[in-house]
């Protein structure tokens, strides 16, 4: 790995990082954020569901911003995947300074919301910029590296975010971006980039895809924002109804419209590919199925088994411990399993985790149950998301990132809208954790449109470098015969 590439990975790590950390760390301020700015449950509960629907919209045009191989003017430089970055980093690091000093919750949710749109512009770039840096056959390692720093922030979260809490405040919560978000903004842009195509230069500007990226952002923020409708107290009313309505019928309408478009927002070589598309819906599966399951395991520790937060989040330590050591083993079962073997194996294990818990009680039921859970989700992520990554040109890493990022928004909104109503049928765990469970079973089915074991696949710089080669012993050969 050389100087270029480690500086890539750690920016990829540290925005993913910083991305995931806001997220778990918001949960644990809300009531204080709550009390303090005497808000109602309906505007806290809209600091995450703006949130959502702003970063679910836009990742896959952000992505796509981020792939296009020159400017959206002739004289225009190529916004590529750097400079995505580091605007989103940049973005987010300024929200998360005026959510700190809001005076109101009413600046809190437009803020979350703009926070959203920064989000959008840099999760894309994450692995864009780390496709474009390093070849498809070393993909994995970075990928674990990144899924094992999510892990931790994932675990670290609650528990810096309630001693943030418990001493200075809510606020200083949102102080954690900013610095980390400016230093590593700048970083990015000290990156090497692509080398401008001059193919790209003599071509005309690109056509962006507007009314595709409007259908598609209206249909996904329709979605996600009915999903977590169901998930909220009193679950979805009657005004759910047209929201579902809008966002079918922008589906539809994206479709027809993608088919027909020049320049399409979604490139036929991503979109059009089984394999890309497989590997997205077991990301769905598989963040729906865990997230879910982290819901409704929340009201067993503490309603069911009388458990108070912090004696729950003990039990629930090895899930955080298995999800960062699985990380850096999945490369290794990739090579040796291929992408299906290790996918269906690791979606079969999240569901064994799922019925694990559904019938533990006991400390030590409990710790097994989610270390199982948390292994086989690990593996998962780094397994889907690698077969997204690398199956998709790097012409439309962008593209392929932000389908990953939104898989893993609609996945837990899907997987807690899930768990929510079906929870409320009975009040009782096992219904919504057996369905849950049957879930990622499908998921490990649908694993196996995945590819096996695939031998390292040369570079385009490789490839012709090859093909010269065998011209030229071919041009040799038929001197020698003449």
């Amino acid at each position: 790995m050389n100087r270029a590439q480690a500086l890539t990975l750690i920016s990829s790590v540290a925005g993913a990082v910083i991305v995931a950390l806001d997220g778990t760390v918001l949960t644990v301020a809300q009531p204080a954020l709550r009390r303090d700015l005497d808000a109602s449950y309906a505007q806290v509960q809209w600091t995450s569901t703006g949130y959502l629907v702003a970063v679910a919209s836009l990742l896959v045009f952000a992505g796509r911003l981020g792939d296009l191989p020159r400017g959206l003017t002739r004289r225009s430089a190529p916004l590529g995947h750097r400079r995505m970055f580091a605007a989103g980093m940049l973005g987010f690091g300024a929200t998360s300074a005026g959510i700190a000093v809001a005076p109101g919750i009413g600046w809190v949710i437009a803020l979350r919301v703009a926070q959203g749109v920064c989000g959008a512009m840099l999760q894309p770039a994450t692995l864009g910029m780390l496709r474009s840096a390093f070849p498809p056959d070393r993909l994995g390692m970075p990928l674990a590296v990144r899924t094992s720093a999510i892990g931790v922030a994932a675990a670290a979260g609650p528990v810096l975010g309630g001693a943030l809490v418990a001493g200075p405040g809510w606020r200083a919560v949102f102080l954690l971006n900013v610095v980390p978000a400016l230093v590593f903004a700048l970083l990015a842009l000290t990156l090497p980039g692509r080398e401008p195509d001059p193919a790209a230069r003599r071509a005309p500007a690109v056509r962006l895809d507007l009314p595709g990226a409007l259908l598609l952002a209206l249909a996904l923020g329709c979605a996600v924002r009915a999903l977590v409708a169901v998930a909220e107290p009193g679950g979805a009313g009657a005004d759910t109804v047209p929201v579902v309505l809008v966002g079918a019928a922008a589906a539809v309408l994206l479709v027809r419209h993608e088919r027909r478009a020049a320049d399409p927002l979604l490139p036929p070589d991503v979109i059009g590919s089984a394999v890309v598309g497989s590997a997205v819906a077991v990301l769905v599966a598989a963040s729906a199925a865990f997230s879910g399951t982290l819901f409704v395991l929340t009201y067993v520790l503490q309603d069911t088994l009388g458990l108070d937060p912090f004696q729950g989040a003990l039990r629930s330590l090895p899930l955080a411990m298995l999800m960062v050591l699985a990380a850096p083993l999945a490369p290794a079962l990739l090579r040796r399993l291929g992408a299906r073997g290790t996918t269906m194996a690791a979606m079969a294990a999240l569901a064994l985790g799922v019925l694990l818990l559904a019938r533990a009680s006991g400390t030590v039921a409990l710790c097994g149950g989610f270390a199982v859970l948390g292994a086989g989700f690990g593996t998962v992520l780094v397994a889907a998301t690698h077969v997204v990554v690398r199956e998709s040109a790097v012409a439309s890493a962008g593209v392929a990132g932000g389908l990953q990022q939104t898989a893993m928004n609609i996945g837990p909104a899907l997987g807690v809208a899930t768990a929510t109503a079906l929870r409320g049928s009975d009040g009782g765990p096992g219904l919504p954790l057996a369905v849950l469970a049957s879930v990622a079973a499908a998921g490990a089915l649908t694993a196996r449109a995945l590819p096996g074991r695939v031998h390292a696949r040369p570079t385009d710089g490789e490839a012709a470098g090859r093909a010269e080669d065998e011209d030229e012993k071919g041009a040799g050969a038929g001197a020698r015969a003449a």
